[in-house]
C-alpha cells in the first residue's frame, strides 16, 4: 500500500477579497453549491470556511498528484469537502478516476487570519 499526503494554509482575507471582488464567478469556479450552501449558513464566519474548503482542496490535489498525468487533470470542483452526520470533513473526488484509493482522511482547521488542511490517501 503506497500512502500520499497533502497540506495547504492559505490566508482567510485573501479568499475573503476573491469573493468580495470577483464574486460568483470566483465562487462558482471553485466550490459546488453544497460547499457553497454550508460555508454561506456560517454566516459571520463564513470566510472561514471557504478558506478551509480552499486549503482543504489544495491539499487534496497534492496528495492525488502523483497519480495525474499532468495538473491540468483535476479542477477545483472535482474535489467536493463535505462534512459527515457528526461534523467531521469528509472528501468526495469526482471527475477524476479514483479507483486505486481506498481511503482519504482529511483534517481542516482555522482561526482568525488562517485556515489550514492536511490529507493522507491511501491507495490500493
Amino acid at each position: 500500500m503506497k500512502v500520499t499526503c497533502g497540506t495547504d494554509i492559505v490566508e482567510i482575507d485573501r479568499i475573503k477579497e476573491s469573493i468580495e471582488t470577483v464574486g460568483d464567478k470566483f465562487l462558482n469556479r471553485v466550490y459546488t453549491k453544497i460547499e457553497q450552501q454550508y460555508c454561506e449558513s456560517k454566516h459571520i464566519q463564513k470566510y472561514q470556511h471557504y478558506a478551509a474548503r480552499f486549503a482543504a482542496k489544495e491539499a487534496v490535489f497534492k496528495a492525488i498528484s502523483v497519480q495525474l498525468k499532468d495538473k491540468y487533470s483535476i479542477c477545483w470542483k472535482d474535489v467536493e469537502v463535505i462534512n459527515n452526520e457528526q461534523g467531521r470533513p469528509e472528501v468526495n473526488v469526482v471527475g477524476v478516476d479514483t479507483s486505486k484509493i481506498s481511503y482519504i482522511d482529511i483534517s481542516i482547521s482555522h482561526c482568525k487570519s488562517y485556515a489550514t488542511a492536511n490529507v493522507v490517501i491511501c491507495w490500493n
